[in-house]
């Protein structure tokens, strides 16, 4: 029936299209000279503008009405009669001017009684007919599918999501003026890669035709942006997507935006700080205030974060100290007779360093609310980063942690090609045991490395994962325009 009704919609549309083409009309406007925006013209009461927009409501009381028009921004009500078109305006518009049309509107910014900000139409001009409506009574779309898969009717028609994706792009725009501000260049890394490298991931792969060769989607900037470091280039980063061919669940996209920068004399110490202060400051820039409301919780990021000591905290979970765990077996053993997993919940396991993040995320991380710092990680997680002096066991990292998720990862970068490369060919030791998410050894980050690097931190954030955090989402595709959807 609903399908039915869609189609006798376009029918009459298109014959309406066929008769402006009769009348003399065209139905497509090549362009429409506006004198502001309709936000701007929401402060011009008393005055006269030329705005234009979408009609998203529409209401005809025999010679005088109302038809609301908007953009992402704002609407606007515009009132339409006959005291102010004439006859043969009026019967046009009455007739041939639709819900979803694109007009122009010339006219006088006044306030109703109601104190409704309206223009009074002294001429009104179709910009663009459109052949389908919008959804039926215009309360927004409500069909996940359908949401994800027509983005633009979602936009069109859910308030929250224009304010999600207006703020998103602020909070993209503001990262980068904070990072320009503070010293850091913004560069562009391949896409297209010969190596695995920068994270812990499981890739995508695909064939380069022109040169013949295998390439793998980059999971990660870190080694390309650690090469500029080593070209001069003190502090540098990069805004773009990255690709990891794993499991989907509301918290996790394979594709994915995030920033990554680097900064040559830090340690990660100084981009705990760096990153408080930004955050405090993006907040307030973009949302006004640095409280979010996330799960009925609200949540302060301007206070003090705690911290909570990665391998300690794991100590007091295992009832063991696990940092010199090499063998997969024995670690899994002991897991089970401590009653924390069973043989069958960590049989995915492949490696020490798998079952030491499969405990931890479940343990630790699912625990915490509010943003907290997670520090003094095991070396065993992150063949890239710095050995601590006083425990080479232990890795100067840090990740800010809250509604149980990671929101970025930070560390004091290693710049030791000697140990990198050792660290590296341990990572192929581990891909043969099963591990599909370790790293291959690349030869050029290891070449660059051999001709020096100084002390670098580098940090990498989430710009999906965070947006779904303070609008507090039920899932990370409510903040991509276009997520990938199965045909």
């Amino acid at each position: 029936m609903q399908e039915q009704l869609l189609s006798n919609e376009v029918d009459i549309r298109r014959k309406k299209i066929e008769e402006l083409k009769e009348m003399g009309e065209i139905p497509y406007k090549d362009k429409f000279e506006r004198s502001c925006t309709i936000l701007e013209a929401r402060d011009k009461v008393g005055e006269r503008v030329k705005i234009a927009g979408r009609i998203i409501f529409k209401r005809v009381m025999g010679k005088f009405g109302f038809i609301q028009i908007r953009d992402i921004y704002a609407k606007i009500q515009v009132s339409v009669g006959r005291n102010e078109l004439d006859e043969q305006a009026y019967d046009f518009y009455k007739k041939m001017i639709d819900i979803a049309d694109f007009v122009g509107v010339e006219g006088e910014v006044y306030l109703t009684q109601t104190g409704e900000v309206t223009v009074r139409c002294e001429k009104i001009t179709l910009l663009s007919k459109t052949l389908r409506p919008l959804p039926e009574k215009f309360h927004g779309l409500t069909d996940t599918e359908t949401i994800y898969r027509q983005r633009y009717l979602d936009l069109i028609t859910n308030e929250k999501s224009r304010q999600v994706f207006l703020t998103r792009s602020k909070i993209e725009s503001f990262i980068r003026r904070y990072l320009e501000d503070n010293g850091f260049i913004e560069v562009e890394t391949p896409v297209l890669q010969t190596s695995v490298s920068g994270a812990s991931a499981k890739p995508f792969f695909t064939h380069h035709n022109a040169l013949d060769i295998e390439c793998n989607l980059r999971i990660a900037t870190e080694t390309w942006l650690k090469q500029c470091i080593c070209a001069g280039m003190d502090r540098v980063f990069e805004m773009g997507k990255d690709f990891r061919n794993e499991g989907m669940d509301p918290s996790h996209l394979q594709e994915f935006t995030q920033v990554e920068w680097y900064a040559s004399y830090w340690n990660f110490e100084d981009n705990i700080k760096f990153f408080y202060d930004m955050i405090n400051k993006l907040l307030k820039n973009c949302l006004g205030t640095t409280k979010i409301t996330y799960q009925g919780q609200e949540i302060e990021f301007e206070s003090k974060w705690p911290r909570i000591n990665y391998v300690e905290r794991m100590k007091e979970i295992l009832g063991f100290d696990f940092l010199d765990e090499t063998n997969i077996e024995s670690f899994k053993k002991k897991v089970v007779e401590n009653n924390i997993y069973s043989y069958q919940e960590i049989e995915e396991c492949k490696t020490v360093r798998t079952l030491i993040d499969y405990i931890y995320k479940r343990k630790i991380r699912a625990q915490i609310i509010n943003p907290t710092i997670i520090y003094n990680y095991p070396a065993e997680l992150i063949p890239l980063a710095r050995r601590n002096d006083k425990d080479k066991r232990i890795i100067d990292v840090f990740q800010v942690v809250a509604g149980g998720a990671e929101l970025v990862k930070a560390y004091s970068e290693l710049v030791d090609p000697i140990l990198q490369r050792k660290l590296l060919e341990k990572q192929l030791e581990e891909k043969a045991l099963g591990d599909d998410e370790t790293m291959d050894i690349d030869e050029d980050f290891l070449l660059a490395m051999e001709h020096g690097m100084p002390p670098i931190s580098g940090l990498g954030f989430g710009i999906d994962r965070f947006v779904q955090f303070i609008f507090d989402l039920p899932n990370i595709r409510d903040t991509v325009l276009f997520p990938l959807m199965k045909n």
